[in-house]
């Protein structure tokens, strides 16, 4: 049976194989911009990231405790003279492993994340996805995510 947990050291080597999967995504649909293979973080970033209360992460793993995915988040504050105070948890990554997907391990650590949100007091949840990986968008969609900002960009 999955569940879902927060991430521990001992995680790492797993998110690390997982957030190279999430690069290659990227990578292969915007070589002009990701490098391929690599990670958006070394396993002492990841330490760190783990240790902070307001980065969390979360994993979601089998009977047997092997990683099948995970949820990386940020807790952001907002708030000034012009935007309304707001606590907002940015889901910074989700990824499930390529041989676990169909299995409901997105859905789990989305929900998760949600929970987590809510007993937190966070207004909302957003994320941002990339053009170049319509799964993902289509994923979030079915998740009922709907867009509330538009990134654009021309190439020169």
């Amino acid at each position: 049976m999955n569940s879902v947990r927060r991430a521990k050291a001992r995680d790492i080597p797993a998110i690390l194989d997982l957030l190279v999967q999430v690069d290659m995504v990227h990578h292969n649909g915007r070589p002009d911009l990701f490098k391929g293979p690599a990670t958006k973080y070394s396993a002492e970033e990841l330490e760190a990231i783990l240790a902070d209360e307001e980065t969390p992460v979360f994993v979601c793993t089998n009977g047997q405790d092997r990683v099948l995915g995970h949820g990386f988040c940020i807790m952001q504050h907002s708030g000034g003279q012009l935007l309304e105070e707001h606590t907002t948890l940015y889901i910074d990554d989700i990824c499930v492993d390529g041989a676990a997907r169909g299995q409901g391990v997105g859905r789990a650590l989305y929900e998760h994340i949600l929970s987590y949100a809510r007993k937190r007091g966070a207004y909302n949840v957003t994320l941002n996805v990339w053009t170049c990986n319509p799964g993902a968008m289509a994923f979030y969609e079915k998740l009922g995510l709907v867009p509330y900002k538009v990134g654009m960009e021309k190439i020169l």
